[in-house]
Protein backbone atom coordinates (compact mmCIF):
# COMPACT_ATOMS: atom_id res chain seq x y z
CA UNK A 1 0.00 0.00 0.00
CA UNK A 2 3.18 2.26 0.87
CA UNK A 3 4.53 2.11 -2.48
CA UNK A 4 1.18 2.55 -4.42
CA UNK A 5 0.62 6.02 -2.24
CA UNK A 6 4.31 6.94 -2.83
CA UNK A 7 4.17 5.97 -6.55
CA UNK A 8 0.52 8.15 -6.72
CA UNK A 9 2.57 10.85 -5.02
CA UNK A 10 5.58 10.93 -7.48
CA UNK A 11 2.49 11.10 -10.40
CA UNK A 12 0.95 13.74 -9.12
CA UNK A 13 4.08 15.44 -8.65
CA UNK A 14 5.32 15.17 -11.83
CA UNK A 15 2.07 16.05 -13.37
CA UNK A 16 2.42 19.58 -11.87
CA UNK A 17 5.37 19.68 -12.69
CA UNK A 18 4.28 19.37 -16.18
CA UNK A 19 1.59 21.69 -16.00
CA UNK A 20 3.99 24.08 -14.53
CA UNK A 21 6.37 23.89 -17.38
CA UNK A 22 3.45 24.21 -20.24
CA UNK A 23 2.44 27.31 -18.16
CA UNK A 24 6.05 28.52 -18.51
CA UNK A 25 6.25 28.19 -22.41
CA UNK A 26 2.65 29.35 -22.69
CA UNK A 27 4.12 32.54 -21.24
CA UNK A 28 7.07 32.64 -23.26
CA UNK A 29 5.17 31.82 -26.27
CA UNK A 30 3.52 34.98 -25.94
CA UNK A 31 6.00 37.02 -24.63
CA UNK A 32 7.90 35.80 -27.91
CA UNK A 33 5.09 36.69 -30.20
CA UNK A 34 4.80 40.64 -28.48
CA UNK A 35 8.27 40.87 -28.94
CA UNK A 36 7.72 40.15 -32.77
CA UNK A 37 4.66 42.16 -33.29
CA UNK A 38 6.33 45.08 -31.44
CA UNK A 39 9.25 44.57 -34.40
CA UNK A 40 6.75 44.24 -36.80
CA UNK A 41 4.93 47.42 -35.95
CA UNK A 42 8.47 49.26 -35.26
CA UNK A 43 9.36 48.25 -38.82
CA UNK A 44 5.78 49.17 -40.53
CA UNK A 45 6.07 52.49 -38.43
CA UNK A 46 9.29 53.56 -40.12
CA UNK A 47 8.72 52.47 -43.51
CA UNK A 48 5.63 54.65 -43.23
CA UNK A 49 7.70 57.54 -41.87
CA UNK A 50 10.35 57.00 -44.44
CA UNK A 51 7.42 57.56 -46.92
CA UNK A 52 5.97 60.31 -45.41
CA UNK A 53 8.92 61.81 -45.52
CA UNK A 54 9.56 61.44 -49.07
CA UNK A 55 5.91 63.10 -50.22
CA UNK A 56 6.96 65.99 -47.62
CA UNK A 57 9.76 66.31 -49.84
CA UNK A 58 7.92 66.31 -52.72
CA UNK A 59 5.43 69.05 -51.34
CA UNK A 60 8.19 71.07 -50.97
CA UNK A 61 9.62 70.79 -54.62
CA UNK A 62 6.16 71.68 -55.50
CA UNK A 63 5.95 75.10 -53.04
CA UNK A 64 8.94 76.15 -54.32
CA UNK A 65 7.78 76.71 -57.54
CA UNK A 66 7.84 79.79 -57.99
CA UNK A 67 4.62 79.68 -60.39
CA UNK A 68 3.02 78.09 -57.68
CA UNK A 69 0.52 80.36 -55.77
CA UNK A 70 -0.30 80.12 -51.99
CA UNK A 71 -4.34 78.64 -53.35
CA UNK A 72 -2.97 76.65 -56.04
CA UNK A 73 -4.86 73.18 -55.76
CA UNK A 74 -1.07 71.88 -56.51
CA UNK A 75 -0.20 72.16 -52.78
CA UNK A 76 -2.35 69.19 -51.95
CA UNK A 77 -2.31 65.98 -53.05
CA UNK A 78 -3.89 63.28 -51.59
CA UNK A 79 -4.87 59.35 -52.61
CA UNK A 80 -8.08 58.55 -51.58
CA UNK A 81 -7.06 54.96 -52.62
CA UNK A 82 -4.05 54.51 -49.95
CA UNK A 83 -4.55 57.89 -48.09
CA UNK A 84 -1.22 59.06 -48.93
CA UNK A 85 -0.41 62.45 -49.76
CA UNK A 86 0.91 65.84 -48.99
CA UNK A 87 -0.54 69.19 -47.93
CA UNK A 88 1.61 72.17 -48.33
CA UNK A 89 1.47 75.85 -46.81
CA UNK A 90 3.50 78.89 -48.41
CA UNK A 91 3.58 81.85 -45.72
CA UNK A 92 5.06 85.16 -46.03
CA UNK A 93 7.56 85.70 -43.14
CA UNK A 94 7.31 89.29 -43.78
CA UNK A 95 4.20 88.87 -42.11
CA UNK A 96 5.72 89.56 -38.76
CA UNK A 97 8.44 91.66 -37.03
CA UNK A 98 12.00 90.87 -37.59
CA UNK A 99 13.36 90.94 -33.97
CA UNK A 100 16.91 91.71 -35.36
CA UNK A 101 15.79 94.15 -37.62
CA UNK A 102 14.26 95.97 -34.06
CA UNK A 103 16.90 95.90 -31.60
CA UNK A 104 19.34 95.94 -33.82
CA UNK A 105 17.98 99.60 -35.17
CA UNK A 106 16.84 100.19 -31.59
CA UNK A 107 13.52 101.00 -32.32
CA UNK A 108 12.92 101.57 -28.69
CA UNK A 109 9.27 103.27 -29.03
CA UNK A 110 7.56 100.44 -31.39
CA UNK A 111 9.03 97.75 -28.65
CA UNK A 112 7.76 99.42 -26.05
CA UNK A 113 4.50 100.28 -27.11
CA UNK A 114 4.04 96.58 -28.62
CA UNK A 115 5.31 95.42 -24.58
CA UNK A 116 2.67 98.22 -23.20
CA UNK A 117 -0.11 96.44 -25.39
CA UNK A 118 0.58 93.29 -23.74
CA UNK A 119 0.33 94.70 -19.89
CA UNK A 120 3.90 95.84 -19.35
CA UNK A 121 3.74 99.04 -17.63
CA UNK A 122 6.13 101.76 -19.10
CA UNK A 123 8.93 101.15 -16.61
CA UNK A 124 8.81 97.42 -17.38
CA UNK A 125 8.30 97.90 -21.06
CA UNK A 126 11.43 100.30 -21.28
CA UNK A 127 13.40 97.64 -19.17
CA UNK A 128 12.72 94.70 -21.45
CA UNK A 129 13.55 96.80 -24.15
CA UNK A 130 17.16 97.56 -22.56
CA UNK A 131 17.85 94.20 -21.93
CA UNK A 132 16.89 93.11 -25.72
CA UNK A 133 19.54 95.85 -27.08
CA UNK A 134 22.33 94.99 -24.38
CA UNK A 135 21.71 90.92 -25.64
CA UNK A 136 22.98 92.07 -29.22
CA UNK A 137 25.06 94.76 -28.87
CA UNK A 138 28.50 94.14 -28.77
CA UNK A 139 29.55 96.12 -26.07
CA UNK A 140 29.33 94.91 -22.18
CA UNK A 141 28.08 98.46 -21.12
CA UNK A 142 24.51 97.90 -19.60
CA UNK A 143 21.41 100.10 -20.75
CA UNK A 144 19.68 102.22 -18.04
CA UNK A 145 17.39 99.21 -17.29
CA UNK A 146 18.82 96.94 -19.25
CA UNK A 147 21.44 93.69 -18.26
CA UNK A 148 24.52 92.13 -19.17
CA UNK A 149 26.93 89.69 -18.30
CA UNK A 150 27.01 91.24 -14.60
CA UNK A 151 23.48 90.36 -14.24
CA UNK A 152 23.63 86.87 -16.16
CA UNK A 153 26.28 85.83 -14.29
CA UNK A 154 25.13 86.85 -10.74
CA UNK A 155 21.94 84.65 -12.00
CA UNK A 156 24.40 81.73 -12.66
CA UNK A 157 24.25 82.00 -16.43
CA UNK A 158 27.99 82.20 -17.97
CA UNK A 159 28.89 83.57 -21.26
CA UNK A 160 25.79 85.32 -21.76
CA UNK A 161 24.47 87.79 -23.47
CA UNK A 162 25.96 86.32 -26.85
CA UNK A 163 26.69 90.19 -28.12
CA UNK A 164 25.15 89.18 -31.51
CA UNK A 165 21.78 89.01 -33.30
CA UNK A 166 19.16 86.36 -32.49
CA UNK A 167 19.67 83.19 -34.25
CA UNK A 168 16.19 81.80 -33.55
CA UNK A 169 13.25 82.85 -31.02
CA UNK A 170 14.52 80.45 -28.44
CA UNK A 171 17.01 82.91 -27.51
CA UNK A 172 14.83 85.23 -27.32
CA UNK A 173 13.56 83.67 -24.23
CA UNK A 174 16.90 84.16 -22.35
CA UNK A 175 16.79 87.99 -22.21
CA UNK A 176 16.83 89.46 -18.99
CA UNK A 177 12.63 90.30 -18.47
CA UNK A 178 11.06 87.88 -21.39
CA UNK A 179 9.61 85.23 -18.59
CA UNK A 180 7.60 88.01 -17.58
CA UNK A 181 6.71 89.16 -20.90
CA UNK A 182 5.68 85.15 -21.83
CA UNK A 183 3.88 85.52 -19.18
CA UNK A 184 1.80 87.92 -20.30
CA UNK A 185 1.53 87.04 -23.94
CA UNK A 186 2.06 83.45 -24.57
CA UNK A 187 2.17 83.62 -28.09
CA UNK A 188 4.45 86.19 -28.55
CA UNK A 189 6.14 84.33 -30.97
CA UNK A 190 3.79 84.95 -33.48
CA UNK A 191 4.88 88.46 -33.59
CA UNK A 192 8.25 87.48 -34.27
CA UNK A 193 10.75 86.11 -37.00
CA UNK A 194 14.63 86.11 -37.78
CA UNK A 195 13.97 85.81 -41.20
CA UNK A 196 12.41 88.37 -42.98
CA UNK A 197 13.55 91.19 -44.89
CA UNK A 198 13.61 93.71 -41.98
CA UNK A 199 10.55 95.02 -42.66
CA UNK A 200 6.55 94.33 -41.89
CA UNK A 201 5.23 93.77 -45.19
CA UNK A 202 1.78 95.72 -45.38
CA UNK A 203 0.28 93.21 -47.91
CA UNK A 204 0.59 90.51 -45.49
CA UNK A 205 0.37 91.22 -41.75
CA UNK A 206 -2.46 91.40 -39.66
CA UNK A 207 -4.28 94.40 -38.48
CA UNK A 208 -3.02 94.16 -34.85
CA UNK A 209 0.81 94.10 -36.32
CA UNK A 210 0.60 97.16 -38.53
CA UNK A 211 -1.15 99.34 -35.52
CA UNK A 212 1.53 99.18 -33.69
CA UNK A 213 4.07 99.49 -36.49
CA UNK A 214 1.82 102.58 -37.62
CA UNK A 215 1.18 103.82 -34.35
CA UNK A 216 -2.45 103.96 -35.38
CA UNK A 217 -5.62 102.15 -33.86
CA UNK A 218 -6.25 98.44 -34.75
CA UNK A 219 -9.23 100.03 -36.58
CA UNK A 220 -7.56 102.14 -38.48
CA UNK A 221 -5.43 100.16 -39.23
CA UNK A 222 -7.74 96.91 -40.26
CA UNK A 223 -8.43 99.13 -43.79
CA UNK A 224 -4.80 97.70 -45.19
CA UNK A 225 -5.67 93.90 -44.83
CA UNK A 226 -9.93 94.78 -46.13
CA UNK A 227 -8.21 96.48 -49.11
CA UNK A 228 -5.58 93.68 -49.77
CA UNK A 229 -8.13 91.29 -50.14
CA UNK A 230 -10.57 93.08 -52.56
CA UNK A 231 -14.22 92.72 -52.57
CA UNK A 232 -14.88 89.65 -51.75
CA UNK A 233 -12.94 89.77 -48.37
CA UNK A 234 -11.09 86.71 -49.49
CA UNK A 235 -7.67 86.87 -49.50
CA UNK A 236 -5.85 84.85 -52.53
CA UNK A 237 -8.85 85.83 -54.98
CA UNK A 238 -8.72 87.55 -58.56
CA UNK A 239 -9.83 90.71 -56.87
CA UNK A 240 -7.17 90.80 -54.92
CA UNK A 241 -5.81 94.52 -55.01
CA UNK A 242 -1.96 94.09 -52.76
CA UNK A 243 -0.26 97.87 -52.55
CA UNK A 244 2.25 97.69 -55.61
CA UNK A 245 3.76 100.91 -53.78
CA UNK A 246 4.31 102.18 -49.81
CA UNK A 247 2.85 105.43 -50.54
CA UNK A 248 -0.53 104.28 -51.43
CA UNK A 249 -0.73 102.10 -48.06
CA UNK A 250 0.79 105.01 -45.65
CA UNK A 251 -1.81 107.36 -47.65
CA UNK A 252 -4.99 105.20 -46.25
CA UNK A 253 -3.47 105.22 -42.59
CA UNK A 254 -2.72 108.98 -42.90
CA UNK A 255 0.97 108.63 -42.40
CA UNK A 256 2.98 110.86 -43.83
CA UNK A 257 6.40 109.50 -44.78
CA UNK A 258 8.13 112.81 -44.81
CA UNK A 259 6.91 113.68 -41.33
CA UNK A 260 7.33 110.27 -40.01
CA UNK A 261 10.26 108.66 -41.43
CA UNK A 262 10.80 106.07 -38.75
CA UNK A 263 7.26 105.02 -39.75
CA UNK A 264 8.11 103.93 -42.84
CA UNK A 265 11.13 102.72 -42.37
CA UNK A 266 9.38 99.97 -40.78
CA UNK A 267 7.01 99.00 -43.40
CA UNK A 268 7.18 97.48 -46.59
CA UNK A 269 4.96 95.68 -49.26
CA UNK A 270 7.06 93.63 -51.41
CA UNK A 271 8.97 91.68 -48.80
CA UNK A 272 10.84 88.29 -50.37
CA UNK A 273 10.96 85.48 -47.89
CA UNK A 274 9.05 82.82 -47.77
CA UNK A 275 8.11 80.07 -45.41
CA UNK A 276 7.32 76.84 -46.66
CA UNK A 277 6.00 74.05 -44.77
CA UNK A 278 4.76 70.72 -46.01
CA UNK A 279 3.36 67.74 -44.46
CA UNK A 280 3.79 64.23 -45.65
CA UNK A 281 0.34 61.49 -44.50
CA UNK A 282 0.94 57.64 -45.22
CA UNK A 283 -1.03 55.30 -42.82
CA UNK A 284 -1.48 58.06 -39.97
CA UNK A 285 2.15 58.63 -40.29
CA UNK A 286 3.32 62.52 -40.60
CA UNK A 287 6.62 64.00 -41.21
CA UNK A 288 6.34 67.88 -41.60
CA UNK A 289 9.17 69.79 -43.19
CA UNK A 290 9.62 73.52 -43.11
CA UNK A 291 11.94 75.48 -45.53
CA UNK A 292 12.33 79.45 -45.26
CA UNK A 293 13.58 80.59 -48.61
CA UNK A 294 14.17 84.13 -49.61
CA UNK A 295 13.52 85.59 -53.20
CA UNK A 296 11.64 82.21 -54.12
CA UNK A 297 10.60 83.48 -57.63
CA UNK A 298 14.12 84.74 -58.79
CA UNK A 299 17.43 83.19 -57.28
CA UNK A 300 16.20 81.54 -54.25
CA UNK A 301 18.08 81.31 -51.43
CA UNK A 302 17.36 78.72 -48.44
CA UNK A 303 17.73 80.41 -44.97
CA UNK A 304 16.35 77.39 -42.92
CA UNK A 305 15.58 74.20 -43.12
CA UNK A 306 13.74 71.66 -40.16
CA UNK A 307 12.03 68.21 -40.16
CA UNK A 308 10.02 66.83 -37.71
CA UNK A 309 7.37 64.06 -36.55
CA UNK A 310 3.66 64.99 -36.35
CA UNK A 311 1.53 63.52 -33.62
Amino acid sequence: MRSTSHKHRNRGSALIAVLWLVAILAMASMAAIRVVSFDVDLATAQIHGFRARQLAEMGIAVGSNPAVKRTDPLLRQMSEENGEGFEVRLISEGEKFNINALVLKQDEQLLKSMFMDWGLTLDEAQAVTDALIDWVDTNDEAGLNGAESEWYTEQGRLNQPFNRPFYNLDEVRLVKGMDYVEALKPDWRDWFTIWSGGQLDLNEAPAELIAVAAEVSVEEAAVIPETVRGPDGIRETDDDAPFQQLEQALALLGVDSSMRPEITARLTVNDATQRIESIGTVAGAKRKITVIVRNRTGRPAVLERTEEVVP
